[in-house]
């Protein structure tokens, strides 16, 4: 048991005054289910299950990092995927059947402080900002006419965000629980985004390995590309600290 409890790496991180690192590239095979809506009318809606996301990914880039001396620290998550859609449903008298695309850029900045320590508790509170930039292209036909076109639009917005991130250690083992959960809107023409991430994970001498689930909601102001839009799945990540 001795030598057991030596191999054992606890996964609260030191808080200390010497800078501590750490960069996270993961995988979010993450659902979409989003109404799209152009010229402020409701155009269709977009509605990806897990299981399809690979057969209907394009581009993906996906990097959480962090930086951190004493209680402060800065953090910053990047998510970029390109998804496209064929056989959308149909939306009154609009077949949305040829193709979707949506592309969005999504970049999490917060600054963190160390709201609490303990041999099995780690608790940051956050502050910052998110940004997204979505980019939505429909083919449109109309039923019983031979006539279709591409109707394409952007929209980038900026908004505040609070939050807490942590984790709680499982039985005095190298295993934890990982936690994260943030909310804000009212910047540009979020009304109100939120996100949430719990999981398992497990520490060793170099970082951690993590599989959670992350849920991350939209819900944008009249004229907004997106309304009521839901991204969420299971997350497999890696840490490297350093």
């Amino acid at each position: 048991s001795s030598a057991s409890a030596q191999t054992e790496v606890n996964p609260i991180p030191v808080v200390s005054d010497e800078w501590r690192f750490s960069i996270s590239p993961y995988a979010w095979g993450s659902g979409l289910s989003s109404n799209l809506f152009m010229n402020n009318s409701a155009i269709g809606k977009a509605d990806l299950s897990s299981g399809k996301v690979l057969s209907n990914l394009n581009g993906v880039a996906m990097l959480t990092a962090e930086a951190h001396k004493g209680n402060w620290g800065l953090m910053g998550d990047l998510v970029y995927a390109q998804m496209n859609k064929q056989s959308a449903r149909v939306v009154d008298q609009a077949d949305l059947g040829s193709t979707a695309n949506l592309k969005n850029t999504i970049f999490t900045g917060a600054l963190t402080y160390t709201m609490a320590k303990s041999p099995n508790l780690y608790l940051d509170g956050l502050a910052g900002l998110r940004s997204i930039n979505t980019t939505a292209t429909v083919n449109v036909h109309v039923i019983g006419y031979p006539l279709s076109t591409n109707l394409s639009k952007s929209t980038t917005t900026v908004h505040p965000i609070i939050g807490l991130k942590g984790r709680y250690r499982i039985a005095d083992s190298s295993w934890y629980i990982p936690f994260y959960g943030d909310v804000g809107g009212g910047g540009g023409v979020t009304n109100v985004t939120w996100q949430a991430m719990t999981g398992v994970a497990k520490a060793f001498t170099w970082g951690d390995v993590t599989l959670a689930y992350r849920a991350l909601y939209y819900d944008m102001k009249a004229g907004g590309l997106l309304q009521k839009t839901t991204m969420s799945g299971p997350v497999l990540g890696v840490t490297f600290n350093f």
